[in-house]
């Protein structure tokens, strides 16, 4: 397992079932509620620091989750 250089996706899933794209230093800006990012499907406002999975591309073809 070698993980492609570059390639990932960073996603916040929402319990209404939508998972939406962050930017990889999303969780590192703002302070108190300007932090949290609201789902766009529900409004439910979610904290990227507790929330975010990584989504890697391997070489061997496949994507891979992680906590970030």
């Amino acid at each position: 397992m070698v993980k492609a250089d570059g390639i990932r996706v960073y996603l916040i899933p929402c319990s209404c079932g939508t998972s939406f794209s962050i930017a990889e230093d999303s969780d590192r800006g703002g302070t108190g509620l300007t932090r949290y990012l609201a789902c766009p499907n529900c409004g439910k406002r979610h904290d990227p620091k507790n929330r975010a999975i990584e989504l890697c591309y391997y070489q061997e073809g496949y994507w891979k989750a992680e906590s970030h």
